[in-house]
């Protein structure tokens, strides 16, 4: 499985993939996460699904770059030329994955910004080759493991959180998922995009970076809990100790 989590600030965009790759009993390390940057050309790449078909659509992609990025000026043109090699993908290996009982399952998350683009965007894109771009009131989009690091990304993030702020709570989101899925793991890679800026940044955590806020936040949670008002139970423990 996979988890990765693209974010749409005001200031900026913020990427989050995991490295893990799991094949039946063996587990590796992989770059989920691809960077195409040139002047005031600059997106990223990240997918789910089976790595052949995300390997295959990805350098299909970097061969339509190199003969074609002049021409895309604005971020979606790049997203529909994406979208077109993830169908070429389909068309030429799903009939054989459906044989085999494999699901192609290609998801991908693509941001940046382009020389005339009004400002940084990020978009979400389907196996089916069609996309949606990412909204102020949910600034974010996640795939691949998904299910465990949504509640923190829509209680803590708004549009107009800085950088620094949906950073951490993208690695909050991660360290949730992490802990509740043996599928998601260290190391991960971020990218950071600052607004106008044409320039992603790229880094990579290893889990020895990341511990000490990982325990930190599992004792600030237990914490909380402890701290939470007990008067709202008093209905249920009066019956209780009646039965006593």
């Amino acid at each position: 499985m996979t988890y990765c989590l693209g974010i749409k600030v005001a200031s900026g965009l913020v990427a989050i993939a995991d490295t893990r790759l799991t094949s039946g009993t063996e587990v590796s390390t992989n770059k989920k996460i691809s960077v195409h940057q040139l002047e005031n050309h600059s997106l990223f790449i990240m997918t789910s699904g089976l790595r052949s078909v995300r390997d295959k659509a990805v350098t299909y992609f970097r061969e339509v770059l190199e003969e074609e990025d002049g021409s895309f000026n604005k971020l979606y043109k790049a997203v529909n030329a994406f979208g077109q090699q993830v169908r070429r993908v389909a068309r030429e290996d799903k009939e054989a994955l459906d044989a085999a009982g494999l699901r192609f399952n290609l998801h991908a998350i693509v941001g940046g910004q382009l020389e005339d683009d009004d400002e940084h965007k990020l978009y979400l894109l389907y196996p089916e080759g069609n996309w949606v771009e990412v909204g102020e009131t949910s600034p974010f989009f996640v795939i691949g493991n998904s299910n465990y690091g949504k509640p923190l990304l829509f209680r803590s993030l708004k549009y107009d959180s800085s950088l620094m702020d949906a950073l951490k709570v993208g690695f909050l989101s991660f360290d949730s998922t992490r802990v509740s899925a043996n599928d998601v793991d260290y190391p991960i890679d971020v990218v950071m995009y600052e607004e106008g800026s044409f320039h992603l940044t790229e880094h990579r955590f290893q889990k020895d970076d990341l511990a000490h806020l990982s325990l930190q936040w599992s004792m600030l949670l237990q914490n909380s809990v402890q701290r939470l008002p007990n008067d709202w139970m008093d209905p249920i423990l009066d019956k209780v100790r009646d039965k006593v």
